[in-house]
């Protein structure tokens, strides 16, 4: 298929083939990330606690 079409078109479909395989890498390092951050028990704890101000009102300002 890719041989009967014109340059200009088999260079599009290069450059799509090519955002897709970057928007799979883009997904794949952000379940990385997500995995890794699963498991720092500090942020998680700072993240229950930022929860919790803001349930009982206390939100501060970036001052």
């Amino acid at each position: 298929m890719i041989d009967q079409i014109p340059e200009q078109d088999a260079l599009e479909v290069y450059d799509f083939i090519e955002q897709l395989n970057m928007k799979r890498e883009k997904v794949t390092l952000n379940e990385i990330e997500v995995e890794y951050l699963a498991k720092d028990e500090n942020l998680i704890s700072q993240v229950q606690k930022s929860r919790e101000d803001r349930r009982n009102g206390r939100v501060y300002g970036r001052e």
